[in-house]
């Protein structure tokens, strides 16, 4: 699964409700039919941690969301930004994030 299209948190969620990285991460696994065991490993980290972000009840480091789209060849921006996302939910802040690519 890819997000390359022009298709970015707002729309996500403008057609499937409130995206979260954790419902994110879940997507891919069973988009691409990976047990929860096997999709851990792909993403280097352990199957309880992948169960504690799908269920909600932890958030990654920014480097590894970056690290996990790399993984996934996915955007790495699109990663960053449904985290940063969460991340002000989580405080119940009123701000939307967007993230772009620097330009080299």
């Amino acid at each position: 699964m890819t997000t390359k299209i022009k298709y970015g948190l707002k729309e996500l969620e403008r057609d499937y409700g409130i995206m979260t990285f954790g419902r994110m991460l879940k997507n891919f696994r069973e988009v691409d039919e990976y047990t929860q065991k096997d999709f851990a490993k792909l993403l280097g980290i352990s199957p309880q941690r992948l169960n504690d972000f799908e269920k909600e009840r932890r958030l990654p480091d920014i480097a590894s969301a970056a690290s996990f789209a790399k993984k996934l060849k996915d955007s790495e921006s699109f990663f960053v930004q449904m985290l940063l996302q969460d991340y002000m939910r989580m405080a119940k802040l009123k701000l939307e994030v967007s993230v772009t690519e620097k330009a080299a």
